[in-house]
C-alpha cells in the first residue's frame, strides 16, 4: 500500500506532499482542527501552484531581464504620467482589449516604462505576455506567411493577453512587410491588446507603412482604444554617460 506522501505526489499535490509530514506536527502541537490542517495545507499547495504559473509566464514572456517596476526611476517620468501608471498597472486596459503606446525620443526610457507595467501585469493578474522588437515580429510573419502559416501563426499570437512590440518605429518596411504587420494590429483590434514604443510621432508613420491609406486605417486602429504616453526629458544613456565623466 502507497504512503500517504506517494497518494498526494500522484494527485499532483506535490508541495502538500512535501509539508505535509512538517504540518501534521505542527497541527498536533498547536491543536489545530481537521479544517484549519486542511486549509493551511490547500493553501500552500496554491501558493505554489501561483508561483510556478508566475515563473512560466515570465519565462515566456520574453520581458527583458531587469526592466521592472523596482528598477524605474519614476521621478524622471513627466508628472501627467506618474498619474497614470496605477491606473495602467491595474490592467483594465486589457479587459477593454485597449492598448498604451509609448513615445519619445530614443533614450527616454520607453522600453523599460512598458516593460515595467507588462511584468506587473503577469505578477499581480497571471496574464500572459509576449515581449518581442517589432523587427523580428515581422520576419516571424513574413516567415509564417511564406510557409502557409500566416493564420495559425496569428492564432497563436492570440493566445497573449498583451504583444508588446518594441521600437516599430525603426521598421522601414517593404509592401510585404507592411501587409503582414497590418494584419496583426488588424487581427488583433477591439480584442487584444498591443502595447508599443516607437520614436515616431503618428504623422511620421508613412515611414513605417509607405502607404498614405494603410497608414490612416493602421493608426486608427491603434489609437480608437488607447493610452497615450508622451516621454520627454534627456535620454537615460546620454545623463549616464555625463554622470561617469
Amino acid at each position: 500500500m502507497k504512503d500517504i506522501p506517494c497518494l498526494l505526489r500522484a494527485l499532483n499535490l506535490s508541495e502538500i506532499a512535501l509539508k505535509s509530514e512538517e504540518l501534521t506536527i505542527q497541527a498536533g502541537r498547536e491543536g489545530w482542527s481537521h479544517e484549519q490542517y486542511l486549509r493551511v495545507l490547500c493553501e500552500l499547495e496554491l501558493d505554489r501552484r501561483m508561483q510556478r504559473r508566475t515563473e512560466r509566464l515570465l519565462k515566456e514572456s520574453h520581458l527583458p531581464h531587469g526592466k521592472t517596476l523596482a528598477t524605474l526611476d519614476q521621478e524622471r517620468l513627466p508628472l501627467k504620467l506618474r498619474r497614470q501608471l496605477p491606473s495602467l498597472l491595474d490592467g483594465q486596459f486589457i479587459q477593454e482589449a485597449g492598448n498604451i503606446l509609448a513615445f519619445g525620443l530614443p533614450g527616454r526610457g520607453k522600453t523599460h516604462l512598458l516593460c515595467a507595467i507588462a511584468h506587473e501585469l503577469i505578477l499581480r493578474r497571471g496574464c500572459r505576455v509576449l515581449f518581442m522588437p517589432a523587427i523580428h515580429l515581422v520576419q516571424q510573419l513574413l516567415i509564417a506567411k511564406r510557409d502557409l502559416k500566416l493564420e495559425s501563426f496569428l492564432r497563436k499570437l492570440d493566445g497573449f493577453d498583451v504583444v508588446l512590440l518594441d521600437d516599430i518605429g525603426y521598421i522601414q518596411q517593404s509592401r510585404e512587410e507592411m501587409e503582414v504587420l497590418f494584419a496583426f494590429l488588424s487581427e488583433r483590434y477591439e480584442r487584444k491588446s498591443i502595447m508599443i514604443t516607437s520614436n515616431l510621432v503618428f504623422s511620421e508613420w508613412d515611414k513605417i507603412f509607405k502607404d498614405p491609406m494603410t497608414t490612416a486605417a493602421a493608426i486608427d486602429r491603434l489609437v480608437h482604444h488607447s493610452t497615450i504616453l508622451e516621454i520627454d526629458g534627456e535620454s537615460v544613456r546620454a545623463e549616464a554617460a555625463r554622470k561617469r565623466r
